[in-house]
């Protein structure tokens, strides 16, 4: 059985880790996450893609569910590629959704084929 313990990390320690797609491209790094008020369960993390540090960079909220931890490489690893991100929800810091709307979160989930948390 594998320590719970051992797979925690406080949210200020995710934000600015790199995250690289399955194939090995670096993609962009967690800028920040989106956690339930009531339950506690981290529903996206926030990816900053694109731009140069941080100044034009688009924000991709993409489920918590599919990003995995590469403890070689020390940052998260998704089957997402780059021309897939090209086309999913995102946000720049002037339009950031509203985070409490059911269907924000739907739409992100079904783009990605993943089933929501909500």
């Amino acid at each position: 059985m594998e320590n719970a313990a051992k797979d925690t990390i406080r949210a200020s320690r995710v934000s600015g880790t790199e995250v690289y797609a399955d194939t090995g491209e670096h993609l962009g790094h967690v800028e920040d996450l989106v956690i339930g008020k009531r339950d506690g369960r981290v529903r996206h993390a926030i990816m900053s893609f694109g731009g140069f540090l941080g100044i034009g960079a688009d924000f991709h909220p993409i489920p918590w569910s599919m990003l995995h931890y590469d403890t070689e490489r020390r940052a998260y690893v998704v089957p997402v590629t780059r021309e897939q991100l090209l086309g999913a929800p995102r946000f720049s810091s002037a339009d950031e959704p509203d985070w409490e709307d059911d269907a924000y979160h739907r739409n992100v989930t079904t783009y990605y084929g993943v089933p929501p948390i909500i």
